[in-house]
């Protein structure tokens, strides 16, 4: 099995700025691509952030210029920089990592998720 473990969420202001950090631990041959999601109350889950395994990344365009992705292979661990948070940014982040696993099975994972909480 694979567990991905978010940390790093809470409440803040806006204006202020927070790091999610994403640790990836469990049978794993490979990490692929690896991204962050948020989901709003009564809204769908929506990608904010992905990077690949090689680095290249991707972003949501409510995010980009203020929020930036990165991850450090050796310790399995993603991160989202997230600057000038918005109220609108309120929502559960979710880690995500496309995986090949030690079997050589390619599956995709999900954290716990963290609330992240922006008051005007």
């Amino acid at each position: 099995q694979v567990q991905l473990v978010e940390s790093g969420g809470g409440l803040v202001q806006a204006g202020d700025s927070l790091r999610l950090a994403c640790a990836a631990s469990g049978n794993i041959l490979r990490l692929n691509a690896m991204g962050w999601y948020r989901q709003a109350p009564g809204k769908q889950r929506e990608m904010v952030a992905a990077i690949s395994s090689g680095g290249s990344t991707n972003y949501a365009d409510s995010v980009k210029g203020r929020f930036t992705i990165s991850r450090d292979n050796a310790k399995k661990t993603v991160y989202l920089q997230m600057n000038s948070l918005k109220p609108e940014d309120t929502a559960v982040y979710y880690c995500n990592a496309m995986v090949t696993t030690l079997s050589w099975v390619n599956s995709d994972y999900w954290g716990q998720g963290t609330q992240i909480t922006v008051s005007s």
